[in-house]
């Protein structure tokens, strides 16, 4: 691994106070691994760049992707399939990522992109490409109204206008072409950025 990248995980560790065992665990690497990555006898993946960056709290360097508008060329992973509809397929932490596709304006360290299966966005939409950036927040009101890659508690990973419940803490899930899902719990929710065919 680059030196400029070790010397950016050494720097973020050290001004944010975050520990190698937290980078590890937010990797889901053992903590011999963050040791192997800070010695460079490892390399930082693609897609654990995003990750880092998001535990350490920091901006990655521009030669890693950091910044809003990626450079020319930059790629996103695909980390897994999404439905739209109640049916959803589930994508576990290990499903993906499966390849890496060419990122929308805009993207950022933290895109990433899923692949709808099934046609509960509609007919045109199987097999499209969303994009948005995994940062795993729980919703708040900003993102009512909006298009959203959301993770319930229950596993299920969906995409949904998102819209507040009368119960207090819970969503409704809305879709063009499926009936509501009212009252459901959600550990994170993310601003759909961009969508496009495959």
């Amino acid at each position: 691994m680059p030196n400029d990248v070790v010397d950016w995980i050494r720097k973020a560790l050290l001004a944010t106070g975050k520990t190698r065992s937290g980078l590890a665990k937010a990797l889901g690497r053992s903590p011999s691994a963050v040791t192997d990555l800070l010695n460079g006898t490892r390399r930082l993946r693609a897609e654990e760049i995003a990750i880092a960056a998001n535990y350490l709290g920091v901006e990655p360097p521009p030669f890693l992707g950091g910044g809003r508008r990626p450079p020319s060329g930059l790629l996103v992973p695909v980390v897994g399939y999404v439905g739209a509809g109640a049916e959803a397929h589930f994508y576990a932490e290990g499903q993906g990522p499966f390849d890496e596709v060419p990122a929308p304006d805009g993207s950022s360290a933290q895109t990433v992109a899923v692949q709808v299966r099934g046609q509960s966005l509609g007919a045109l939409f199987e097999n499209w490409l969303v994009f948005y950036d995994d940062v795993r927040d729980p919703p708040d009101d900003n993102l009512a109204g909006h298009m959203c890659v959301c993770g319930l508690s229950d596993g299920r990973i969906l995409i949904k206008m998102l819209k507040r419940s009368q119960i207090a803490g819970l969503w409704t899930l809305l879709s063009n072409v499926e009936p509501p899902i009212y009252d459901v719990a959600l550990d994170w929710a993310a601003r759909v950025n961009a969508m496009r065919p495959r």
